[in-house]
This record gives C-alpha cells, structure tokens and sequence, in this order.
C-alpha cells in the first residue's frame, strides 16, 4: 500500500484574480509561497520517500518548498496537470457561466484517464512508501473520485496547499474509470 499525501498548490496570481489558469504555467502569489511554507513546516516530521508534482510552474514551486524541506528533490509528471481548458484558458472566470463550451476543452473521462494513469504509476513505482504529490484543483478531484469510485462533484474542492492523504493498493488497476 502506497501512501499518497496528494497537495494542491499554494495561491496564485490568477487564482486571486480569477482566471482560468488551466495548463498555463501560473505564479505563486505572496500567500501561495506562505501557504506552501506553512504546509512544509506541518510535514517537517513526516518521513516522506519522494515527491512528485505537475510540471506547471506553480506545482513545481510549491513542491520545491516542500521537498527542500525534507532535504529532497522532486520528480515532475504531465499526468498531473491541471484540466486542459482550451479556449476558456485565460478567461475571467465568473464571464463563463452560460458560454458554450470549446470543443478543444479536456472532457470528464479524458482528465479521468491521466488520473487513473497517474494512480497506476504511484502503485507501480512506490510500492509501500510514503510520496506526497502536488497537482492541480480539477486533476487532484479526479485522482480521489477514480481512486474511490465516484462521481467527480462528489469529491470535495481542495483548497490552495491542503494535503490530503489517500492510500492506494500495491495492486491498483483502475479499470472502473467512469464518464
């Protein structure tokens, strides 16, 4: 059994400013950078084997917080990118509400597959170790909702920097991915 300790990143510019970062690389604001310093120094005592984030900056700069804290280097992934929002990328948020969707916009099922891909090389590489993750908002929801079988509107929004810890079995398939 693997130990996930699956983070999002700290705050960032746009996060504040409400724009739809997607897979843009994004910037940790003042409070990001506290918030990913804070969450380092609650995991100071925690013995964690590796750490892994998205490859955008802003999961990158929160994981290197964190890992430097531990004296450690971290790996990145794409699996780990936040949702692909194509032509809504860059958009003021609260403007999207009743806009027809681009079809270049990464579906439900398709952001449902890079987590289960995800969980997959967590179970394969890190059998029996403890790894914590720094993802994205929409990319750490589809992780728990494949990894615990529900819907992704069942799994609770993380907030910037929280951790949560998940296990995933040695043996993990992940064959059940839903729409």
């Amino acid at each position: 059994m693997t130990t996930l300790l699956l983070v999002r990143h700290g705050e960032t510019v746009d996060n504040v400013n409400q724009i739809l970062q997607g897979q843009t690389q994004g910037e940790l604001n003042e409070t990001g950078v506290e918030q990913a310093e804070k969450l380092a120094r609650k995991l100071s005592n925690t013995h964690i084997d590796a750490f892994i984030s998205s490859d955008l900056q802003r999961a990158e700069h929160t994981c290197k917080i964190i890992a430097e804290a531990h004296n450690k280097s971290f790996v990145t992934t794409p699996l780990l990118r936040e949702r692909d929002w194509g032509g809504f990328t860059g958009e003021f948020i609260p403007s999207l509400k009743d806009k027809v969707w681009p079809d270049d916009v990464e579906t439900l099922p398709q952001i449902k597959q890079r987590a289960n891909l995800f969980l997959n090389l967590i179970a394969q590489q890190y059998p029996n170790q403890t790894v914590l993750a720094v993802g994205h908002g929409i990319i750490n929801k589809a992780i728990q909702s494949v990894l615990y079988d529900k819907e992704m509107h069942e799994v609770e929004k993380m907030g910037n920097a929280e951790v949560r810890v998940l296990m995933v079995k040695g043996d993990w398939k992940g064959e059940k991915v839903k729409d």
